[in-house]
């Protein structure tokens, strides 16, 4: 069930190595963060809604270890992989990120949650090795990805904000 949102997500190229990604979110930020850090929650949304997302590990701490794998219903699945750099609650994470099958290819996203008359601005800033990991990226279907992801998560917050009433 695809759902159009209000908010536009957009993405700038800021240099060879780096691109933001900016989106809102009709929520606050606290209970965004939450969407984003609790493992049952963050299967929910993460991903494009033909896979069903296993979360492996989420220690969501400064050097914790995150996994989550995006199952088709072929069984094929694509998995990814990071590591926490910075956890400040509910305002700031910075981790990295892995796609598996390409190891070694790993970009630094911070992700800054700002909090605005009861919505949420995502501005998520990622910085890639080289200007060819950063154009395979882009290249790669993510913003499409991306994009259906954000969708997923509206509806998880409204449930949450739903829920909270």
């Amino acid at each position: 069930m695809a759902t159009a949102s209000k908010y536009e997500m957009t993405i700038t190229v800021l240099s060879d190595t780096e691109i933001q990604i900016t989106r809102e979110f009709d929520a606050p930020r606290e209970i965004v963060f939450k969407a984003m850090t609790d493992p049952a929650l963050l299967a929910k949304w993460w991903g494009p809604r033909r896979y069903k997302t296993v979360v492996d590990q989420l220690d969501v701490r400064p050097g914790g270890k995150w996994r989550m794998r995006n199952v088709g219903a072929d069984g094929g699945e694509h998995a990814f992989r990071g590591e926490f750099r910075e956890v400040t609650p509910p305002e700031r994470i910075i981790w990295t990120f892995e796609y598996e099958p390409v190891a070694g290819h790993i970009s630094v996203e911070t992700m800054t949650l700002t909090e605005r008359e009861g919505r949420t601005l995502l501005v998520a800033h990622d910085q890639f090795a080289s200007k060819e990991d950063r154009d395979g990226m882009l290249q790669s279907g993510m913003e499409s990805g991306a994009r259906e992801t954000y969708e997923r998560l509206d509806e998880v917050l409204r449930e949450l904000r739903s829920a909270a009433r």
